[in-house]
């Protein structure tokens, strides 16, 4: 049986999923839990990672390809193909430190506008892997990062929802073609 985790890490001319950007309706919507981790999801996120890859992305949610399922992957390290990625199914966070970090993010579904956000340093995670077993997972830096900004796409959040400065923002979304009304901030 192939697993998901086995995909190569290379850019595909055309990448098997579309990304959807800010503005698409579909990335506002709450995602759905899996009932079932079968074939359709392990072949769903072989097809996320594919794109990612294709993207150069180092995280990719199923409701940025259009997909209303709780499915994310991630791979800190796409130039290595030793990394095995890592596949979260309903993915639920356990805990979260109380020492903060400002990081810069990017978002495949918003291309070209890279900003501060404030997340915990350090968090745990509950999931499912690609076999459908469960999974727990703490996770720092950059991995909690990545982890908690697919997640936000789960809830139908985005990255610079969570953006505090919003001159930099506006400015930031303005030189890439984006509207600042696609924005709905939140407040953590």
């Amino acid at each position: 049986m192939t697993t998901a985790t086995q995909v190569d890490k290379k850019k595909l001319k055309t990448p098997p999923l579309k990304i959807h950007t800010l503005g698409d309706r579909v990335l506002r919507q709450p995602a759905k839990r899996v009932a079932k981790v079968d074939d359709e999801i392990r072949q769903l996120a072989r097809e996320m990672l594919q794109t990612m890859y294709s993207s150069d992305g180092i995280g990719l949610a199923a409701p940025q390809v259009g997909v209303n399922k709780q499915v994310i992957v991630i791979d800190l390290e796409p130039d290595n193909p030793a990394a095995l990625p890592l596949i979260l199914i309903n993915p639920k966070v356990l805990r979260t430190s109380q020492k903060l970090c400002t990081g810069e993010e990017g978002c495949l579904s918003i291309p070209g506008v890279y900003l501060d956000v404030v997340r915990p340093v350090a968090i745990e995670v509950s999931y499912k892997d690609e076999n459908g077993r469960p999974q727990k997972l703490a996770a720092d830096d950059l991995l909690a990062r990545c982890i908690l900004h697919e997640m936000d796409h789960l809830a139908g959040v985005m990255f610079v929802d969570r953006v505090t400065n919003q001159l930099a923002m506006n400015q930031a979304l303005q030189k890439q073609g984006f509207s600042a009304k696609d924005v709905k901030l939140v407040h953590s």
